[in-house]
């Protein structure tokens, strides 16, 4: 499978599916990712990056991720992607707001010589999400 391919399941499976599953198969066991470049955390391994998914699944448990584009190179894959979906569960401390919201984001992933993935960067819009849901106010 080629790692567009494999980069491609893991938006359109594992996010929008909620097949956690598969994260074994798609991510070696030595995994690093940085999935926001306003928070500390640091997803490890196969096990952080379930953890990981499945509590922003809880606070969006209708998110959708469509993959808007993709460039390969080398042993990397970017990834520009919109995710949508409902505030209905606690998400990163916010108690729901019931509304909807959508943002963009790219994610830059490294592949391993077996296929899978070890290391990722993603970078989105946050404080875009922020206004959507209400939490915090837009400035006139």
């Amino acid at each position: 499978m080629s790692t567009t391919a494999t980069a491609r399941r893991f938006f359109d499976e594992v996010w929008s599916e909620g097949k956690l599953d598969l994260v074994h198969e798609l991510f070696a066991p030595d995994y690093i990712g940085r999935p926001d470049r306003h928070a500390e955390e640091t997803v490890r391994g196969p096990e952080g990056v379930k953890e990981y998914i499945g509590r922003l699944r809880e606070g969006v448990p209708d998110l959708i991720m469509t993959v808007e584009d993709q460039v390969a190179a080398g042993d990397k894959v970017a990834t520009r992607w919109t995710a949508q979906g409902t505030h209905d569960g606690k998400l990163v401390g916010i108690e729901p707001t019931g509304r909807t919201a959508t943002v963009t984001g790219i994610t830059i992933q490294r592949f391993g010589a077996d296929g899978r993935i070890v290391e990722a960067w993603t970078n989105w819009d946050l404080l875009g999400m922020l206004h959507q849901l209400g939490v915090i106010p837009q400035q006139a």
